[in-house]
This record gives structure tokens, sequence and C-alpha cells, in this order.
């Protein structure tokens, strides 16, 4: 049986991928990148703090930190409320010791029910960026327009009654309609980290001007290998020490890279992890190439400068 022709027609069909966010090109071609600082490698950590609802309407799928069992899951809901309230405060305790900043993205849920939270995050130096409403508000294509401006317009609205106005941007789920970088745009964002499209900050079209997409690599995630993967903790540390040292070697020939990687507070603030997480830290910190920094400071330091 013969396919109908119309099923290879699709508008974005192009050279190289299927989509005109940004121009297709491998990276042994761009320029390299030297950081003025002449660090070889940004570590970009990002600390996950979401609310997840204990009745998700798992809609159009499960976000992959939400509830498991039928409702009322307990058990779940707790271990995700114990990493807000215990787990990342040891997480910022381990930050602090080693004078290390990182980028917290937080749910707009959070802001009221975790004011404590937000005032420590940010009297300890860290940028705070917005991970949507909660857990359960997947962005989709199966959304309207206008249904994903207004989520997004509640998500700001929720931040500036905080006194807040981020301008990173971390989808739930890290899941995007088709529509969401000109809609995050259109909402004052400027910096997104649901793409790891390369190893260094992209700049994506937008219908409301650039967008930069920085690199938050998916498979370095302490909840995709250590929960998912059932990974060893020192196996995890070892992964994201090597993917440094490795970025590192590739310095002279391809420029500064990005070291992105997420953080999730019930799972690496549990206190069997915390040595681990230790370890990871003063990896990062004991090396003179590494600069560890928040995501807009990142994103701007990869710029050109203005002339």
């Amino acid at each position: 049986m013969s396919l109908d022709p119309s099923y290879l027609d699709y508008s974005k069909r192009g050279y190289g991928q299927d989509m005109d966010r940004y121009d297709w090109a491998l990276a042994k071609d761009r320029a390299p990148v030297r950081l003025a600082s002449g660090a070889q490698v940004a570590a970009m950590i990002v600390v996950a703090c979401e609310h997840h609802v204990i009745d998700p309407k798992k809609s159009p799928f499960a976000h992959p930190h939400g509830m498991v069992t039928p409702f009322p899951d307990l058990r779940h809901f707790t271990s995700r409320d114990y990493g807000n309230r215990v787990g990342v405060f040891r997480i910022l305790e381990a930050l602090r010791a080693r004078g290390l900043t990182a980028t917290f993205a937080l749910s707009a849920a959070l802001l009221e029910r975790a004011a404590p939270l937000v005032a420590a995050i940010l009297n300890a130096g860290h940028e705070i960026a917005a991970a949507g409403l909660h857990g359960d508000a997947i962005h989709h294509s199966g959304l309207g327009e206008d249904e994903e401006r207004a989520m997004i317009g509640r998500v700001r609205d929720a931040f500036a009654a905080a006194g807040l106005e981020p301008t990173a941007w971390l989808s739930p789920a890290r899941q995007q309609s088709f529509a969401t970088p000109d809609l995050l745009t259109q909402a004052g964002f400027s910096r997104v980290l649901d793409w790891e499209s390369d190893s260094v900050p992209m700049s994506l079209r937008t219908a409301h001007g650039p967008l930069t997409a920085l690199p938050l690599f998916n498979e370095l995630e302490d909840f995709k290998l250590l929960v998912e993967r059932k990974q060893d903790e020192a196996v995890w540390t070892r992964q994201i020490l090597e993917a440094k040292d490795f970025l590192k070697s590739e310095h002279a020939s391809r420029g500064a890279s990005v070291l992105g990687f997420q953080l999730t507070p019930f799972v690496a603030g549990q206190p069997f992890r915390i040595t681990a997480l230790e370890a990871l830290l003063d990896g990062l910190a004991g090396d003179e190439a590494v600069w560890c920094a928040g995501a807009d400071e990142i994103a701007g330091a990869f710029e050109p400068a203005s002339p």
C-alpha cells in the first residue's frame, strides 16, 4: 500500500530540520565563542521548584514529576512537598558553602504558598525563573492561542504581584506548543530553558523579537538518572563532571560551552544524596575553567557585545 502524496507535504519542510526558529548549521562550522572572563565552561544549575497538584487532569499527558497513583496520591504529593519545604534548603546551603550561583525555576503557584523559600532564594543572590503555573498546566498544541496567552499572562501577573520580573522561562514538563516562543516574548520573557539543540545559547526567532534558548540537558537531570534510570548517585556525579571535562577539552576548537543540568529538590535534596551533590558542586567550584552563574547572566555573556 502506497502513501498518499500529501503525506509528505509539510509547510515547514526545510534543509536540515523541519522548523524555522533558527537556522540549521553544524556546530563545527560556527565561530567559537570566547568568554570575556576566560571561562571555558559556563555551568548553569537549574533548581526546579515546582508545585504539583494532588488531583491533576494529566492533559494531554502527566508531568513525569507529578502524581503517580490514583487520587489522593498522598505519598507522591507529600514527597514533592518535602522537596519544597526541606530538600531545597539543603541545596541552597550546599550552593552557599561553595559560593555558587544557580537559577531557581518556580511555579507561580508556589509564590504565595512558599514565600519564605522565595525570600531565601533572593537573599542568597540566585536568579528566579518562571516555571509556568504549576506541574499540571501543560503547554501543548491542543490549546488555543488565546488560552495559552492567558496562561502565560497569569504567570507573569503572579510574579509581578510578588515583586518579581523573571527573564527566563521553564515550561512545565518542558513542553511547548508551536506558539509558545511567540507568546513568551510577547509577555516579556527573553530566555527559555526548554530547548537543548546545542551546547551554546541559541537565538530563536519569534514574532516579538529574539528569544535565547539555553541548553538544559535532560540526560543529566537528577530525576531522569536517579529515579527513572535508577542509577547510583556516584555515577550521576561522575557523569556531570565528565561532561564538564569533555566540554573543556573542546574549548580550543569550539570555544566556550554551557553545561546545563537540573536539580529537583525532592530528588537531590534527600539526605542520602547530599554527599553526592556536595561532591558534584565541589568538582565545579574547584575548577578555575568553570564559571557558575544564572541563566540570564550566562545568556548575556554569550551574546555579541553592543556596538
